[in-house]
């Protein structure tokens, strides 16, 4: 009976410890697979996820020990740890578990600053812009659904007030107002929490590296106080925005974290399951977050690309509708052979262009370089051509000169000299020019000129053939020039498209110059965190401590690829880091910030102007 017991309880643990097993599993895929989807849709997805959420709640439940693994993406700002440790106990803090809740929650944090301030960067100038760029935006720019209510209100309003832009302004106005100050409150929130974490990982740095395991605890702790702070701040928001908001379909909810268990938070008597489940806490929090901030953008938005260019998008596929239909009638469907004959054409232009204008021209070119001694020895031909004729006339000029003065003349008499007496007799014949023709020498002087006309053709086509073969090189790279010109046009596109000047971490002068504006963009953060230090304001200093964490992380991000290539970027990296810790006075940091600007390459302005 004991035996029977016995083998009846190792049965249940064992199958106990599997169910264990397979729950990690589940939790460890199910959560994988809701972050591909939540990067394939950021905006809708965290609203239709709520079946592998609550598979995922079930493996946390079924298994003490599971806890969220962080998901892949980009090294974000690198945390502010001592510099002057031992390299060992830096690769032990990265290697664990502390280092991998604390980077994703930055990278969270930053990824939502990073779209929220995507946002602000396009409804902020347009608050600026005049009555009638907020009233096109309101009618034109919102999709065509706004542009039959934006009509149909003007219309509405101009019967019953008479025409006015007053009112449609007013409301464009408040419009673009209310996105402002909701998403500029939610990025002031988050940029707090961000800087209160980043402080506060900071403030334990040393004790972070030396043990870990022993200093996380109460750093869990200080991070779900920080939550709970966050929770209230965008409760107010909440309830702001539920009260003044007239944007369609409010948020109903308010945002509510999970609470971490209460358990002894002083210090190293937390156990591996009590710290497992505050782990579980923070990622949950972190995916409420997610949640919320995600709705909360979506609402307050700025247009897609679709919406804003509507009206063109309508226009490209009317005219696309038109001319596939011009295409059907004169295809074979409709029993046209026009398509086929302008295909034919088409290729045939194609073919000669690329015979006339590429392949003749190398060839041309080629045959020059390469036939140098062919074509060498058929001009030593044409030379002697000339001088055989050359020669036959300075024999006929010396016989006529002998005949006609009846002397002996040598045989390098000039040929100038014997052509003026031919010339001479040539006139004397003349005078009986039907007698002489018979039996005088015009006969005779008339072959001589004859003669010397060929030899001064073949002069002269001797020279032209001389000037055509010197310049034919020339003449090909002219042939070849259209292909040339539109090689190079492909290449600047290729070229624009490889470097991808939009943004900064492109290759391009905009690039360059976008990176020198973040730097920008840092210093006046830094030296606004100083002031608001220095009058007092703590609420807000951190905020901009946090804007500026934003704005370095974008910078690290933008510079690492050119500093690595370069070999700048174990001083650039440290330099970036340098200027997060907030513990280092700020004429330091502006000592280092221009330093930056004037050593590193990658942040050097371009030496050519656009």
């Amino acid at each position: 009976m004991d035996l029977e017991e016995h083998r009846r309880t190792n049965e249940e643990e064992d199958e106990t410890e599997a169910n264990k097993q397979k729950g990690f599993i589940l939790s460890v895929y199910s959560h994988h697979l809701r972050n591909r989807l939540a990067a394939l849709f950021p905006l809708s997805f965290h609203d239709s996820s709520d079946f592998l959420s609550r598979i995922s709640n079930l493996c946390v439940q079924t298994g003490r020990r599971v806890f969220f693994p962080r998901r892949r993406r980009k090294a974000c700002l690198p945390l502010p740890l001592p510099s002057n440790t031992l390299d060992s106990s830096v690769v032990r803090i990265e290697s664990s578990r502390v280092y991998d809740v604390l980077e994703d929650i930055m990278g969270h944090i930053f990824i939502h600053l990073h779209n929220i301030q995507d946002n602000l960067q396009f409804w902020q100038p347009l608050i600026e812009a005049s009555n009638a760029r907020k009233l096109y935006f309101m009618i034109f720019e919102r999709g065509p659904r706004a542009f039959l209510d934006g009509t149909a209100q003007v219309l509405r309003q101009s019967i019953v007030d008479g025409w006015s832009m007053q009112h449609p302004s007013q409301f464009a106005s408040a419009y673009i107002s209310e996105r402002i100050v909701i998403l500029s409150n939610l990025r002031c929130a988050i940029a707090t929490f961000l800087a209160e974490v980043y402080m506060e990982v900071d403030r334990r740095g040393e004790q972070l590296v030396e043990d870990p395991e022993k200093s996380f605890p109460p750093l869990l702790a200080v991070i779900n106080r920080l939550f709970s702070n966050l929770e209230a701040s965008i409760g107010h928001l909440h309830a702001i925005r539920q009260t003044d908001s007239s944007v369609e379909g409010s948020y109903s909810f308010p945002l509510v974290f999970e609470k971490s268990p209460k358990v002894n938070q002083e210090g190293s008597q937390w156990t591996d399951c009590e710290i497992s489940d505050a782990i579980n806490a923070v990622y949950k929090n972190l995916e409420k977050l997610d949640s919320y901030i995600s709705v909360m953008v979506s609402k307050h938005q700025k247009p897609s690309k679709l919406s804003q260019h509507w009206i063109r998008h309508t226009c490209g596929v009317v005219g696309l509708s038109f001319c596939s239909l011009w295409l059907l009638r004169h295809s074979r469907l409709m029993g046209s052979p026009d398509i086929d004959n302008w295909i034919r054409e088409a290729k045939d232009s194609t073919i000669s262009f690329f015979n006339d204008h590429v392949e003749q021209p190398l060839l041309s070119i080629r045959d020059e370089l390469f036939d140098t001694f062919r074509k060498r020895h058929k001009g030593v031909m044409e030379v002697e051509e000339v001088q055989l004729t050359a020669s036959s006339l300075h024999r006929m000029l010396l016989a006529f000169s002998e005949q006609t003065k009846v002397q002996k003349f040598p045989e390098h008499a000039s040929d100038q000299e014997m052509l003026e007496i031919v010339m001479d007799r040539y006139e004397q014949e003349l005078t009986h020019p039907i007698q002489n023709l018979l039996k005088g020498e015009l006969a005779h002087a008339l072959l001589i000129q004859v003669q010397k006309l060929k030899l001064d053709i073949e002069t002269a086509m001797l020279e032209l053939d001389q000037i055509l073969k010197a310049n034919e090189i020339n003449f090909a790279i002219l042939a070849a020039l259209p292909a040339f010109f539109l090689s190079l046009l492909l290449l600047m596109l290729l070229r624009a498209w490889f470097k991808r000047d939009t943004r900064a971490e492109g290759r391009g002068r905009i690039a360059r110059r976008q990176r020198r504006l973040l730097l920008v963009e840092v210093e006046k953060g830094i030296a606004q965190y100083q002031t608001y230090v220095n009058q007092g304001l703590e609420k807000e200093s951190q905020c901009m401590f946090g804007l500026v964490l934003h704005c370095l992380d974008r910078l690290f991000h933008a510079v690492e690829g050119h500093a690595k290539a370069t070999g700048e970027w174990q001083w650039l990296r440290q330099d970036i880091i340098d200027l997060g810790k907030p513990r280092l006075q700020t004429d330091y940091k502006l000592m280092v910030l221009s330093r930056m600007e004037r050593v590193y390459e990658c942040l050097l302005p371009s030496l050519r102007r656009q």
